[in-house]
């Protein structure tokens, strides 16, 4: 069951409108989001690259920047090695480019999702070993690595750690004892003793100051890497993180260079799939866009989705982005089939507070999406477990009211490897660890039943005649949106649909008019459970959430609201 919720925050909407030249509406979204002082509501509307942290406030930046320096000067032989999903691509791709135009000799390496498993290991040292590699990076990993860290140290190799992800730990008397890897430096700002500001960067963010830093080191324009803040907010929007604070600046500015780019295969990417590279936003870097990059790790190896980004042959980029679009609707018709059976296993009701499912025939690459498709579906914390090489493998999703991490963390004694955050993690465990791992995940969860309702919150109730094209340019204002800066909710009481009709090649779409209390009427989409909506609305009237926009088609404009949930009334 869904609560709707009403945001009730006060404050002195006609000052701030007054102050930055909006109306006291859009004054009144922005203190929704707990953003207050004027300053802060400033960096909000305002902030640019300028107003980015200096990277020197990184832990172990300076280790890592007089290494990368030495190594660089002698011509050593230095190695990236990233992760398989769009946050380990773009950051290696970060990396390799930025180390490469500072004259560095470099190249990279990806594990194999199946055959390797996340993040750096054992194997992955001794073949950078072999290959002559003096020095290593990683990136968007390597936090848990401390056996193949050791491996590599005593191999006599530099290593050079930059990742985000939570640092594992040890509980001893209550209190936490955080393990860390050997490395000559360790750049990540979740360290304790780590002053840098904003804590939640993506490995790619990591990774983009890094090269920011090196370049100022060696005495280089910061500009010439500009374009890689392309790939930071490609890796920042695609793994999901909060777009608050330094997120939110690097998305903003890399979505200004991705309407503009010059990357063959990316712009072979945003052909592929069709989309106009002037409007490409944060929808479609986290629903088209990223998915066909994260799918080369998925059914095939990341290295071709690296591979894409480093392309300099038009044509060859289009065949590669072609042969990962047509990898992404395979991983498509997979998940569609996992999400299926996981439903079908679950039943209407389910009693666990954590949702462990093992579904045999799933595809362990896909078990992340599974989970996360599953967690929306019941509002639950969801881990899909399949069979991997060795024993189980899987993917957890979480809802606001649960730490994975920190669930998982609490079982850690039953899984031979884990590591993630929060809202996400992965984790593999002997198959005969099943029972106890889902009974003590579940015995630990501190959760309620209220936990499990899903709250819609709403910004405000806004009435058709203040939709307008004015009103909707100031929304962009609040762009981009996505998790932890959300598309503003709007909502009204008593209206009708007097004309609905279902559209679309896959008739999924209800298309018509809308009609509220006061008599005024507007355009609407629907794309929720469209044939019911249809059926229900006839004769009634509804309370509805929705948001406006503009509907351009054939030269002509036409305002329009996508209706985002509804209730009968």
């Amino acid at each position: 069951m869904e609560e709707w919720i009403i945001k009730r925050k006060g404050g002195d909407f006609e000052k701030i409108a007054n102050r930055f030249h909006i109306s006291p509406r859009i004054a009144s979204l922005i203190r929704n989001k707990n953003i207050i002082e004027m300053s802060d509501i400033q960096m909000y509307l305002e902030g640019s690259i300028s107003d980015l942290n200096d990277p020197m406030f990184l832990k172990d930046i300076d280790k890592a920047l007089d290494i990368l320096t030495e190594k660089i000067d002698q011509g050593k032989k230095i190695r990236v090695i990233g992760d398989y999903d769009i946050d380990g691509i773009n950051a290696t791709y970060i990396l390799l480019t930025g180390i490469r135009r500072l004259g560095g000799n470099v190249d990279s390496d990806i594990p194999d999702r199946m055959k390797d498993g996340y993040g750096i290991n054992e194997e992955l040292i001794e073949r950078a070993y072999h290959d002559g590699v003096d020095t290593v990076i990683t990136c968007d990993n390597g936090i848990a690595a401390k056996e193949a860290i050791d491996y590599g140290k005593n191999l006599g190799m530099t290593i050079i750690v930059t990742d985000h992800h939570e640092v594992p730990y040890e509980m001893e008397d209550g209190e936490r004892t955080y393990i860390l890897p050997a490395a000559d430096g360790i750049v990540n700002p979740k360290q304790e003793d780590c002053n840098y500001p904003f804590k939640d960067l993506c490995g790619a963010g990591i990774a983009y100051k890094l090269i920011e830093a090196l370049c100022e080191i060696r005495g280089k324009d910061v500009d010439e890497m500009d374009d890689l803040l392309e790939n930071a907010a490609i890796a920042t929007v695609g793994d999901v993180m909060d777009l608050v604070g330094e997120n939110r600046i690097l998305v903003k500015e890399g979505l200004a260079r991705i309407r503009k780019t010059k990357n063959i295969g990316l712009n072979a990417l945003i052909e592929a799939t069709n989309l106009t590279k002037e409007s490409i936003g944060t929808y479609h870097i986290g629903f088209v866009l990223g998915p066909v990059m994260n799918a080369s790790g998925r059914l095939s190896t990341a290295k071709k989705a690296l591979e894409l980004l480093e392309i300099t042959d038009e044509r060859e980029g289009k065949l590669l982005a072609e042969e990962l679009k047509a990898l992404n609707d395979s991983r498509k018709e997979m998940t569609e089939q996992g999400v299926k059976k996981g439903v079908e296993s679950l039943g209407e009701s389910p009693e666990a507070k954590v949702l462990v499912l093992y579904l045999k025939d799933c595809h362990e690459s896909i078990a992340g999406i599974v989970a996360g498709r599953i967690k929306e579906a019941y509002h639950h914390p969801v881990i899909v477990l399949t069979d991997g090489k060795d024993g189980l493998k899987g993917s957890g999703r979480s809802i606001e009211a649960y730490d994975m991490y920190e669930g998982i963390n609490e079982c850690k004694d039953l899984l031979t490897k884990y590591g993630g955050h929060k809202m996400a993690a992965g984790l593999s465990l002997p198959k005969e660890n099943l029972e106890e791992f889902t009974a003590r995940i579940n015995r630990n969860a501190r959760l309620s039943p209220d936990d499990f309702k899903k709250v819609i919150r709403i910004d405000m109730e806004l009435p058709f005649s203040a939709v307008s094209e004015r009103f909707i340019y100031e929304l962009s204002l609040l762009e981009p949106f996505g998790k932890g800066n959300e598309k503003p909710v709007f909502a009204l009481r008593g209206v009708e649909i007097i004309k609905g009709d279902i559209i679309g090649k896959n008739q999924n779409v209800l298309k018509g008019i809308i009609k509220d209390g006061k008599g005024d009427k507007i355009d609407f989409i629907s794309f929720q459970n469209v044939e019911e909506l249809q059926e229900k609305s006839k004769g009634n009237k509804m309370n509805i959430t929705y948001y406006p926009q503009v509907n351009e088609y054939n030269g002509y404009k036409t305002l329009q609201i996508v209706i985002t949930n509804y209730r009968i009334v």
